[in-house]
């Protein structure tokens, strides 16, 4: 039922509204990885696997030739057209495990946010397959739970955080153990020798109560629970907007706190 939430448009146009942005320190990771490997060489290809909207697939334009966004969601895949404008973008609908790509053709795999719902051995072999020699394989996401840092009130604000992700994973999947073990079983699944496995990334994103309430309905758990018990889930999100404005006050509409996500990268390269 999860991976068939991102096909329906209401769920994708919340994605794209409301996931917290790409990490510009990851992708800066990933370039300097990818840039170090190729010693100086031009970047001629990328593709990012299980693209979305485009969060991942964008930043990736400047840097290369061209840039293939691919996903199983005709949803996902319409929304991230209209949004780009870089004539060096393009879309395809297709999935992780039978890449649409010829042999050694990619100068980088890129997943973002994705590859927890991936038949992984597949995935990697597929990877492993359509990348150059000295091409590279990157794979990352976020730890699903959130420290918010606001004066003396961040034990509060966190608190309320972690009650939030409780909730949400009471309809979670299996895939999303991959997440808390950090993509664990995805480095030990990359049989190419040269790779390396980063975690506790820390991020940090100003949010707004708004920000944070549309965050969490962009969490695809949310969108299980909204379809499984829509009144109890309108219900949770009310009552956890008025929980943060109760603890943060007169000043909760104009109160930006800085929202601590950890994020990890898997990184390898086929020699």
């Amino acid at each position: 039922m999860a991976v068939r939430l991102f096909t329906k448009k209401e769920f994708s146009l919340a994605y794209q509204k409301y996931m917290i942005p790409a990490s510009i320190g990851i992708m800066d990771m990933i370039l300097s990885y990818v840039k170090d490997r190729q010693k100086g060489k031009p970047l001629e290809m990328a593709v990012d696997v299980g693209c979305g909207t485009g969060r991942y697939t964008l930043p990736l334009a400047p840097h290369f030739k061209k840039v293939l966004g691919i996903d199983i969601s005709d949803s996902q895949i319409n929304l991230a057209k209209e949004h780009t404008l870089a004539e060096n973008v393009s879309y395809m609908v297709a999935p992780a495990e039978q890449l649409p790509l010829k042999d050694a053709s990619v100068d980088l795999v890129n997943a973002g946010l994705a590859a927890h719902w991936f038949k992984v051995d597949k995935f990697v072999n597929e990877a492993t397959r359509v990348i150059k020699t000295n091409g590279c394989l990157a794979v990352h996401a976020f730890h699903p739970s959130t420290d918010i840092e606001y004066g003396d009130l961040s034990g509060d604000l966190t608190a309320l955080m972690a009650e939030v992700w409780d909730t949400l994973f009471q309809h979670s999947v299996k895939s999303t153990e991959h997440m808390l073990c950090q993509y664990q079983h995805i480095y030990d699944a990359v049989l190419l020798k040269d790779k390396t496995r980063i975690t506790n990334i820390p991020v940090t994103i100003q949010m707004s109560i708004s920000d944070i309430m549309g965050f969490i309905q962009a969490v695809y758990m949310y969108q299980a629970f909204a379809e499984k018990d829509a009144s109890g889930a309108t219900e949770f999100l009310i009552n956890t907007e008025q929980k943060f404005r109760d603890i943060l006050g007169k000043k909760a509409d104009s109160t930006l706190m800085n929202t601590h996500i950890k994020h990890y990268c898997i990184l390898a390269c086929k020699n």
